[in-house]
């Protein structure tokens, strides 16, 4: 099913929710729902869900506008953060229930449920409750639910926030993976960045409820057009620095009181057509430890993270750098160090306007 989204919008009284959004999605996409919290983003997969009316725009569902259409009527499966299960239920009750409002025969009610269940992989666990299922088999009670009537859309509201972090890594590839067998049109709302790069064909990256951007994980990651997303999309978060984009004999340099980085042209040229202050960001596996470099600087703090080690690194009083090390550097606090930044990698932002001045 394709979902457009054309100038969306959404008040509460004088407080606008959704700000003019418009976006299309393709048959059997996977498409997620980035942002902080009050961005936005729960609210226009309400509105597509039917449980909010929107107060101007269109939702269509392959050509058919549906603002008007009650929930029951949009053949959508929904995934909640808090499972929705019916505690007095079986897992067989609870899966089987919408085939039971629709009026599907008993027998073809048992098979689907059966069918749907044995996929989830809780097929022996239809006669327990919920309350004797662990949070994982709660989920794939939830998704069950929501797949046995074979919807045309399925939204999934950060359905595993109430997960620990390796269940909620193995459910991200069962999702995804089922999404792609079933090849069902998905929304996937989240504030993990990481939930939405990994399982995500393209991100909307949402900010107090105006659309930033929709493009795929790579091109959010690689070519982010407005500082916002920069900041928001990577983990650990991307470097910041107010610099100067200075031109001499034909080269570029980014500089400030802390350092003077020689730049590419195409990037040297594009960040000094800029006009004012500009920012340059990089992120922390683009800088590295080496004497050849040209920026000097003292360890403030040292965070090992196992494969690598997060170095806080101050420059001066008033610039610090995130920069990822090998640990068998055995690299200390207090220690004086070279690095070295990738310039090729590097982004330029508009300080004013917050555009990039590489990718807008």
């Amino acid at each position: 099913m394709r979902i457009a989204l054309e100038h969306l919008t959404k008040k509460f009284g004088s407080v606008v929710g959704v700000d003019d959004i418009s976006l299309d999605i393709e048959d059997g996409e996977f498409v997620a729902f980035l942002g902080p919290s009050g961005c936005g983003k729960t609210t226009t997969l309400l509105m597509i869900a039917g449980i909010y009316r929107p107060t101007a725009g269109l939702i269509r569902f392959g050509d058919r506008v549906v603002n008007q259409v009650a929930p029951k009527d949009r053949n959508i499966g929904m995934v909640f953060q808090s499972y929705a299960l019916y505690p007095h239920m079986t897992v067989f009750g609870n899966i089987s229930y919408p085939l039971k409002l629709q009026k599907v025969p008993k027998q073809e009610q048992i098979a689907r449920a059966q069918a749907v269940a044995d996929k989830m992989g809780i097929g022996d666990l239809l006669d327990r409750r919920p309350g004797q299922l662990s949070g994982g088999q709660q989920q794939r009670v939830a998704l069950g639910r929501a797949l046995v009537k074979e919807p045309d859309v399925l939204l999934f509201d950060e359905p595993l926030s109430n997960l620990d972090a390796r269940l909620r890594l193995v459910m991200r590839a069962e999702i995804k993976h089922l999404q792609k067998e079933l090849g069902i049109t998905s929304i996937y709302v989240t504030h993990d960045q990481v939930e939405a790069m990994t399982m995500a064909d393209r991100i909307a990256v949402m900010q107090s409820g105006k659309l930033q951007a929709f493009d795929t994980p790579d091109d959010l990651y690689d070519r982010p057009k407005t500082l916002f997303i920069a900041g928001f999309v990577g983990n650990p978060p991307m470097n910041f620095l107010d610099v100067e984009i200075e031109q001499a004999g034909g080269e570029y340099f980014a500089c400030n009181h802390a350092m003077r980085v020689p730049l590419p042209q195409a990037r040297g040229k594009r960040a000094a057509a800029g006009t004012g202050q500009v920012v340059m960001g990089i992120r922390p596996e683009d800088i590295t430890v080496d004497p050849a470099g040209n920026v000097r600087g003292r360890v403030f703090v040292v965070e090992p993270l196992g494969r690598d080690d997060l170095l806080d690194v101050e420059l001066d009083g008033a610039t610090r750098l995130h920069v990822l090390a090998d640990p068998e550097m055995k690299v200390r606090a207090g220690d004086e160090i070279v690095l070295r930044l990738n310039t090729e990698k590097v982004q330029f932002f508009d300080a004013q306007t917050q555009q990039s001045l590489l990718w807008a």
